[in-house]
């Protein structure tokens, strides 16, 4: 018997023990006493419990842990009840169905979302945020808000919407999750990035919108030795399917970390996808081989662009030291090559496991990075041919706003579309053993998980997050998220003083790199950067106060 059988019939175990007992009690009653039929009587229903939770395709728990599920949804329909009845007045932690993810799983579920009696939250705690509106209200939006990605040397632009699928592997997911996802995403019009994992068959089933993204592995196209293949490249950049490609050079939850992929741990499909042979461990070097120097990066991103027939290319980075950030700008002024677009990712981005030292600790958080990544995009001219994504922990219309309103021009979600598929955040991604068959490759696991209700829950949860985000911009009297600005959001730095973001962060003028880089407050951090090496210049001067 494989352990995955043994595992399912360990989740089973229950529901058979009680069809056991009940089919006993019933020969029972006729063979031995009457009073068995008491016992019969009892169970039986929960024999009916059992069979309606296997086969009703709505609630992955309930289908891989049938009878004993339903006691997770009792605790779910009494939480919020109990956690008034605690914590009686704390305003700020008793509205449970306020968190992020219960809000994901109402607008998923196409449930009420709105609350009576305002806001619960305590407007005076420190960080609280909040957009301004104007007098003079705009129309809400009916069409969904899309951003055209695509810089001057790019023949095949795409129209994204402002909120999209982010990076999540198959491998880390399973292929039903990758499967809903994309049937999702193509619902709803709107691109499913694949992570470094590479463009699985579950990706291709349903046709939606890819954005195919490289990691140090090469997954998908590379050679034997692990480097990249040109060759492989442009035959699967050149599906119609993919519309752009993505450079991940770091990610928020482990940057600077490679990853390996034990041997026992590659199945068939895996080795397939990746173009990697079964029986060898499967790994993710730390840094990427195709180049060595910022200059030589762009110089990568111009000859994806000619392989894919003219496809927007970008990069995916978690911000670390901030002179390589400028590094990257320098080597975009001296190369004449741009990406078509950079996604930000913040340390708070998550994964299906990291060392906690450096998820907790270990590169800057999406406000700061983004910001940095604007200032250093428009202080060298370079913002109007470069479009810029923010990704962590993008959950709702206003997270989405306030990204904007720092300079992002869409946003991308991972963990909010996996509480779409009905993650429950058990904290087992790591294990094989999600109990709600999203981050397992186990089949019995993953039969929880119907491709077609899931794809749904996708659909419907994007579907309200963008009108949430046009309310929220109506109200501010715009008519598009690319015309919000710093000051439409305001902060509070302590319970006596707030201050809106452009007052809060330096947000550079045009040029002001290049024309007066002393006069910034990233002074040393722009002397320090090297278009043609990763390594900082010793850094020259006195840092200026921001």
């Amino acid at each position: 018997m494989s352990p995955s059988t043994r595992m399912m019939l360990r989740r089973y175990s229950v529901f058979i023990a009680i069809v056991v007992v009940a089919a006993a009690s019933l020969v029972l009653s006729f063979t031995a006493h009457q009073a068995w039929l008491i016992v019969f009587c009892v169970l039986f229903p929960l024999v009916l419990v059992g069979v309606f939770d296997i086969t009703q395709p709505d609630h992955s728990l309930l289908r891989n842990y049938p009878v004993i599920g339903s006691v997770r949804w009792l605790f779910e329909a009494v939480r919020p009840y109990l956690r008034q009845y605690l914590m009686e007045d704390d305003l700020s932690e008793r509205p449970f169905n306020r968190d992020e993810r219960s809000l994901v799983y109402a607008r998923a579920k196409n449930e009420e979302d709105r609350q009576p009696f305002g806001t619960e939250l305590d407007t005076y705690a420190a960080e609280y945020e909040w957009m301004t509106h104007s007098l003079a209200p705009a129309p809400v939006a009916g069409e969904p808000f899309r951003v055209e990605v695509g810089g001057p040397a790019c023949s095949k632009p795409y129209s994204a919407s402002v909120l999209n699928i982010s990076a999540m592997s198959f491998g880390s997911l399973g292929r039903n999750a990758i499967e809903a996802l994309n049937l999702g995403a193509r619902t709803g019009s709107f691109y499913h990035d694949t992570g470094e994992g590479g463009f699985s068959p579950y990706h291709r089933i349903h046709g939606g919108d890819i954005v195919w993204e490289l990691g140090s592995g090469y997954f998908g196209c590379r050679n034997r030795d692990g480097t990249f293949s040109p060759e492989r490249f442009a035959e699967r950049a050149a599906d119609a399917q993919v519309k752009m490609v993505e450079i991940k050079l770091s990610q928020g939850a482990k940057p600077g970390h490679g990853g390996v992929l034990p041997a026992a741990k590659v199945t068939a499909e895996i080795a397939q996808t990746r173009g990697v042979p079964m029986g060898e461990d499967c790994i993710s070097p730390a840094r990427h081989s195709a180049f060595s120097t910022p200059a030589q990066m762009m110089e990568f991103v111009a000859q994806l662009r000619e392989l894919s027939g003219g496809k927007p290319v970008g990069l995916k980075l978690c911000v670390g030291h901030p002179s390589e950030v400028f590094a990257l700008a320098k080597a975009m002024v001296k190369t004449g090559i741009c990406p078509d677009f950079v996604v930000v990712d913040g340390a708070e981005g998550g994964t299906g496991a990291a060392p906690h030292e450096l998820a907790d600790h270990l590169g800057m958080p999406l406000r700061e990075g983004l910001l940095l990544m604007r200032n250093a995009l428009v202080g060298t001219g370079l913002r109007p041919q470069v479009r810029l994504a923010a990704a962590g922990k993008v959950t709702s219309g206003f997270s989405m706003a306030a990204n904007m309103a720092i300079g992002a021009d869409w946003c991308n979600a991972a963990r909010a579309f996996m509480f779409s598929l009905g993650c429950v955040m058990s904290m087992r991604c790591h294990t094989g053993a999600c109990p709600t068959g999203v981050t397992t490759n186990d089949p019995h696991l993953q039969r929880g998980l119907v491709v077609s209700e899931k794809a749904e829950r996708v659909t419907r949860f994007h579907h309200h997050t963008i009108a949430a985000l046009a309310e929220l911009v109506a109200a501010a009297g715009l008519y598009h998220p690319s015309e919000l600005l710093p000051h439409h959001v305001w902060h509070r730095v302590s319970p006596i003083e707030v201050k809106p973001l452009d007052r809060l962060y330096p947000f550079l003028p045009s040029g002001a790199l290049l024309d007066a880089p002393d006069e910034t407050p990233y002074a040393a951090e722009w002397q320090a950067a090297d278009a043609d090496s990763f390594a900082p210049r010793q850094e020259v001067g006195p840092r200026r106060a921001a």
